[in-house]
């Protein structure tokens, strides 16, 4: 059971959003509104936050980009409308760990909050090697913690994610399509996801995120990370 924060303005959907998310065990609490989200989430930290774009008084991607830059342990489910590519990769970019598309079922929400709590807990499958390095990197599998240099890096729940199962695979090209599946267990979706998700993390990992040396793309392929 987790305490999850559901922040949209339109009262119906918020209220479908709470009441299916109860159901399933979790606790929860309703606003409709972006400042008194931030307030909320300064006064007590959810363990998620299910977050509209479209809020009045701050927006949603100003939500989350505080939520990101101040409480990184927490997660952030984005709901976007219209399923417009730019809204969900704006809502990835800022640092959201997932999105579901307006109009959508709620039982497929419940079952993406599910999936990143599980991240979160460290319920999924770790790899055999609890401790991975590559160069200055440092990921502690178990503790769900990662390095650069000894300083600790402010990752999503996907880039975590990513990290581990990329440092769990050196020198193995994967596609996009093999990513989705292989790391965060989605076998339908936008494959742009992992492409915003590489680069968020090559902006925290890389020395030169413009030229990477660590995860590289294999043209007409997909990604592998190579070991210094």
């Amino acid at each position: 059971m987790a305490h999850v924060l559901v922040v949209d303005d339109d009262d119906t959907v918020a209220s479908v959003v709470v009441n299916y998310l109860e159901r399933a065990g979790h606790t929860t609490r309703q606003l409709g509104d972006g400042r008194e989200a931030i307030d909320a989430i300064e006064a007590k930290q959810p363990d998620l936050v299910v977050l509209d774009l479209m809020l009045p008084g701050v927006d949603g991607l100003e939500v989350c980009r505080r939520v990101r830059a101040d409480y990184p342990e927490v997660a952030v489910v984005m709901l976007t409308a219209l399923a417009e590519p730019d809204d969900r990769i704006a809502g990835l970019e800022v640092g959201a760990d997932d999105y579901v598309t307006k109009p959508f079922s709620p039982r497929e929400l419940v079952l993406r909050v599910d999936s990143v709590l599980r991240r979160i807990a460290g319920s999924a499958s770790a790899p055999t090697r609890t401790v991975l390095t590559a160069g200055s990197i440092t990921v502690d599998a178990a503790a769900r913690r990662a390095t650069r240099d000894g300083e600790e890096l402010a990752l999503t729940v996907r880039e975590l994610d990513l990290l581990t199962f990329l440092l769990s695979n050196p020198g193995q090209a994967f596609t996009r399509e093999q990513l989705m599946r292989e790391v965060w267990g989605w076998t339908f979706g936008d494959q742009s996801t992992v492409t915003v998700h590489v680069r968020r993390l090559r902006e925290k990992v890389e020395n030169d995120p413009t030229t990477p040396s660590l995860i590289q793309t294999v043209w007409g392929i997909g990604y592998r990370l190579e070991l210094p």
